[in-house]
């Protein structure tokens, strides 16, 4: 029985000196399957280069600052809770999981027209969908915010059908925050359109850049 007790002690005291894989911050000199993920997320949407090596050093420091910098958030290189929901993912111990949590109104706005528009798309085609309105919203061609794009007249069937309105499903949540965060899968593409699903002769005229799964994408 004392054995028994003191092999529980032992594994207690060991516990409590290892560091924990939890950590609610990932900073310099983090290590793991947490860093990782963070770093692909980084690379993917254009803030670092080079290989996810697992290893938070300084190149990922400055990376997540500009992340942070663009999203309006404290841009200490760390990554903590806001961080790491800002970047659409969970700090796991070993792994991060994607995040399906709406994070403002145009990302939930924008998640609607991804779940409406391209929910029998491939996952990169949802994002691409995203990018698409995010590129208008830059453009001085069209409206400067999400919902001036999204609500345009005449812009998406979507919207004049009502399943604008529809409850979106994690993958466009997660689609539209990709997005959001800069991965841009089309190269700056203003249009889409499935030539299986359309008749209209304009949107034809457009240059297609890219296909991903069943739309071609255009500017």
């Amino acid at each position: 029985m004392m054995a028994r007790r003191a092999l529980a002690l032992l594994a207690a005291l060991a516990l409590a000196l290892t560091p924990v894989a939890l950590a609610a911050v990932l900073e310099v000199g983090s290590r793991g399957g947490d860093v990782t993920a963070v770093q692909k997320k980084l690379i993917q949407w254009g803030y670092m280069t080079g290989a996810a090596d697992g290893r938070y050093g300084e190149k990922t420091r400055l990376a997540v600052a500009a992340f942070q910098r663009r999203n309006g958030l404290a841009a200490d290189g760390r990554v903590g809770p806001a961080t790491a929901k800002a970047m659409g993912v969970t700090l796991s111990g070993g792994a991060v999981a994607a995040s399906a949590s709406i994070i403002s109104a145009d990302h939930r706005l924008l998640s609607r027209l991804v779940y409406a528009e391209a929910r029998g798309e491939t996952y990169k085609g949802q994002v691409a969908v995203a990018a698409v309105v995010l590129n208008r919203v830059a453009s001085a061609s069209f409206p400067n915010t999400i919902s001036g794009v999204i609500f345009q007249s005449g812009a998406f069937s979507c919207v004049s059908n009502g399943a604008i309105n529809n409850t979106p499903d994690s993958s466009a949540v997660r689609a539209a925050l990709d997005a959001l965060n800069g991965w841009d899968p089309t190269g700056g593409c203003l249009y889409y359109y499935n030539p299986k699903g359309t008749d209209d002769a304009w949107i034809r005229t457009r240059t297609v850049k890219t296909v991903i799964g069943n739309h071609q994408f255009a500017v």
